[in-house]
C-alpha cells in the first residue's frame, strides 16, 4: 500500500494549512511571448543593449596598432577631417586631408553622421578630432566617447525601425511569435560585433533599410522612397537590396489605373532625397565625380582574400585576376549579378506581393554578396538582415 503524507499539526492538534506546498516557477519567456510586442520588445532591447556594451569593452581591431590602428581609427580620423574642414574639401586629397590615410569611401551622409559624433567629441574630448595631431588618438575617454556615438545610433536608429517592422509585420498575428522575431533581429551577432566590436556604423544604414521595409508592407511607398534613398547615401552597399526595391514598387505602380503618376511621383521623392543629402556636391560636375570615384573601389580588385563570395572561392582553380583585365572582370561580376537577382525581379514586377519582397530582399541581396565586383567582409549583414527578416516565415513552414 502506498505510504502517507505525514499532516502537519498545529499546537493544538488540528491539521494545518497546506501552506508549505512548492510555488511552481515563473515560465519567464512564456511571459515574455504573452504581454504583447511592447513588452517583449523593451525587455529584448534592454538585453540587447547589455550585449552591445558587454562587446564593447573588449578591444577593437587594430587597438594601439600603428600605423592605422583599424577601423576605430578611421571612423575618429572622419570625425576629425568633418568637424575642422569644409565640406567641399571632405573628399579631396591635400594638406590637411591625406586620403591615404583612411581617405572617406563612404557616400555624404556618412559623412554628416561624423560631424555630428565629431561636434560630440570635440565638445567633451577636443584633442581627439583635433586636426592632424589627433592620428592614432586612442584615450580612455575618447573610446569612450566613440562607443556611446554607436550605441546610441544603434538605439536610437536600428531599434526603433525593428519595432516598426515587427508592429507591421506581425499585426495579424499570434503575439507569442513576436518576441522570437524581435529577439533574431536585435540580437544579430554579425551587427554586434561588427559594430560593437570592429567598430563601425552599419545599424544607421540598416536601421533606414529596416524602415523601409516596414514601410512597404504597410503601402507607405514614398516613406519607403525616401528612407531607402538615405540608406542608400550613408552606405552604398544598401544597393544590394535595390534590386527587389525597385522590382516590388514598379510592379506595384503598373497595376495602378495611373502608372506613370505613380512612377513619377516615387521618381521626385528619391531625387528630393539625393539632391538634399548630396547638396554640397551638386554644384559642379568634377565635386559630384569626385565623391563617387571615392565611393567605388576598383582598384582593389575583384575580390578579398578573406571573403568567401564566388570569385574568391573559384580562384583556386580559375586566376581571374589574370586571365582578364579589371574592365572585364567588372562587365562579368555585372553581369552574373543581374543574372542571379533577375528571377525575383521578374516575379515582383509580375506578381508583386509582401512575401515575394522579403524573399526578393534575400535573392538581391545574396546575389551581390556572390557575384558583385570588391565584395568587403561586412556585406553578408545584407543576406544575414533578409533572412533574419523573413525567418520567421520559414520557422512556421518547417
Amino acid at each position: 500500500m502506498p505510504k502517507k503524507k505525514p499532516v502537519n499539526l498545529s499546537g493544538d492538534g488540528t491539521a494545518a494549512p497546506s501552506s508549505a506546498q512548492p510555488v511552481p516557477p515563473i515560465d519567464t519567456w512564456w511571459w515574455l511571448t504573452h504581454k504583447g510586442t511592447t513588452t517583449s520588445f523593451l525587455c529584448i532591447s534592454l538585453f540587447a543593449l547589455l550585449i552591445r556594451s558587454a562587446v564593447s569593452t573588449f578591444p577593437y581591431s587594430g587597438a594601439g596598432t600603428p600605423p592605422k590602428f583599424g577601423d576605430f581609427e578611421a571612423q575618429r580620423h572622419w570625425m576629425e577631417i568633418t568637424t575642422n574642414l569644409p565640406a567641399i574639401d571632405w573628399y579631396r586629397n591635400g594638406t590637411h586631408n591625406d586620403l591615404t590615410y583612411w581617405g572617406l569611401d563612404y557616400p555624404p551622409l556618412t559623412a554628416y553622421q561624423s560631424y555630428i559624433h565629431g561636434v560630440l567629441l570635440r565638445t567633451f574630448n577636443p584633442e581627439s578630432v583635433s586636426l592632424l595631431s589627433s592620428r592614432g588618438h586612442e584615450s580612455y575617454h575618447g573610446k569612450l566617447l566613440m562607443r556611446w556615438t554607436v550605441l546610441s545610433s544603434d538605439a536610437l536608429i536600428f531599434f526603433p525601425a525593428a519595432l516598426f517592422f515587427v508592429l507591421v509585420y506581425h499585426r495579424n498575428r499570434a503575439k507569442s511569435e513576436v518576441a522570437w522575431h524581435i529577439a533574431m533581429i536585435l540580437l544579430n551577432p554579425c551587427l554586434i560585433l561588427i559594430d560593437h566590436g570592429h567598430f563601425q556604423y552599419n545599424c544607421i544604414s540598416l536601421g533606414l533599410t529596416v524602415g523601409a521595409i516596414a514601410a512597404v508592407l504597410c503601402g507607405s511607398e514614398v516613406l519607403t522612397c525616401v528612407l531607402f534613398s538615405l540608406a542608400l547615401s550613408h552606405k552604398q552597399m544598401s544597393a544590394y537590396f535595390a534590386p527587389a526595391f525597385f522590382s516590388h514598387l514598379l510592379g506595384k505602380c503598373l497595376r495602378r489605373k495611373n502608372p506613370i503618376l505613380s512612377v513619377l511621383k516615387l521618381g521626385i521623392a528619391v531625387i528630393v532625397t539625393f539632391v538634399i543629402v548630396w547638396w554640397p556636391y551638386l554644384h559642379s560636375a568634377d565635386d559630384f565625380l569626385m565623391v563617387l570615384s571615392r565611393l567605388a573601389p576598383f582598384e582593389r580588385g575583384i575580390y578579398e582574400d578573406y571573403v568567401a563570395n564566388f570569385w574568391c572561392t573559384t580562384s583556386i582553380l580559375i586566376k581571374w585576376k589574370k586571365l582578364f583585365t579589371t574592365p572585364s572582370l567588372k562587365s562579368i561580376s555585372l553581369a552574373a549579378t543581374v543574372l542571379a537577382s533577375l528571377p525575383s525581379m521578374v516575379h515582383q514586377i509580375l506578381s508583386p506581393s509582401n512575401e515575394g519582397f522579403l524573399y526578393g530582399l534575400l535573392n538581391s541581396s545574396m546575389a551581390f554578396y556572390l557575384f558583385s565586383f570588391q565584395v568587403h567582409e561586412k556585406s553578408i549583414l545584407m543576406p544575414f538582415l533578409a533572412a533574419t527578416l523573413s525567418a520567421d516565415k520559414e520557422k512556421k513552414q518547417t
